[in-house]
């Protein structure tokens, strides 16, 4: 889910030594990553061996269709292991001081199942009690609402925080934008397997936790991966909760 042009080189470098660990516990897997069908259509195909979904789709559409492998840990955004957040983002020269400021400023999202650019913003200003009447523009990645902010075609966007220090190191718009808020934690994007992997999802586990260990620092810091931690799916049962979409954007299309 974080595999940037920029570090597509380091995400390979991660899967051939996963690959490697997989071999020695008996488990064959591909050469090369899949990164040309759609990941959405791989999440549930029967002979997937291992993939990354986002935590929103899994709560709600894949559990009992998938198994659990865990949850990768990003140290960098100084949150807990395995969990993450959101932070909110909009121009510098027009950063809301409060989130009441949002009230008529358009917000991108990378698309509406996504929980760290949709869920997560819109339940954070449900407790508020606060709504944007403009309509959301939906972007279809994180990065490019970012760019889409930078732009003026939107005014705030809420990034999960892994994909945000990618967009500080990768992305040149970022250096246009600025932090001004951030959402609670949850549960981070999880790993994942077939049904018919099940029985494996511990030992894929293990490897990837010993791929993780037998990378180099350089790569290691490149994926911004510093360990798995062995999540379960009920971890992910807060996020099934209703959305208040319609409250918080009343002019959704």
């Amino acid at each position: 889910m974080y595999d940037w042009p920029e570090i597509r080189e380091a995400t390979d470098s991660l899967w051939l030594a996963m690959r490697q660990q997989l071999s020695q516990r008996g488990i064959e897997a591909p050469e090369a990553l899949d990164r040309s069908s759609d990941p959405e259509a791989l999440w549930t195909a029967p002979d997937l061996l291992l993939s990354q979904t986002c935590g929103y789709p899994y709560a709600n559409m894949l559990t009992g269709k998938v198994a659990l492998v865990g949850t990768p840990a990003h140290a960098i955004t100084g949150a807990a292991p395995g969990r993450y957040f959101s932070v909110l983002v909009a121009r510098k020269n027009q950063t809301p001081q409060h989130l009441r400021d949002l009230s008529g400023k358009r917000f991108a999202c990378n698309m509406q199942h996504s929980q760290s650019g949709f869920a997560a913003p819109a339940r954070l200003l449900a407790a508020a009690g606060l709504a944007t009447e403009p309509a959301p523009l939906e972007t279809g990645a994180h990065r490019a609402s970012v760019c889409a902010v930078a732009a003026g075609k939107a005014d705030w966007a809420a990034i999960d925080a892994v994909t945000w220090e990618l967009a500080k190191r990768h992305e040149p718009a970022s250096r246009d934008l600025k932090v001004f808020a951030r959402t609670p934690e949850t549960p981070a994007l999880p790993l994942i397997t077939s049904l018919r992997h099940a029985g494996k999802a511990n030992i894929i586990a293990d490897a990837f936790e010993a791929a993780i260990a037998a990378l180099d620092q350089q790569t290691r810091d490149a994926v911004l991966i510093t360990g798995l931690r062995r999540s379960r799916p009920e971890d992910y049962a807060p996020l099934t909760a209703p959305l208040p979409v319609l409250e918080v954007f009343p002019n959704l299309a």
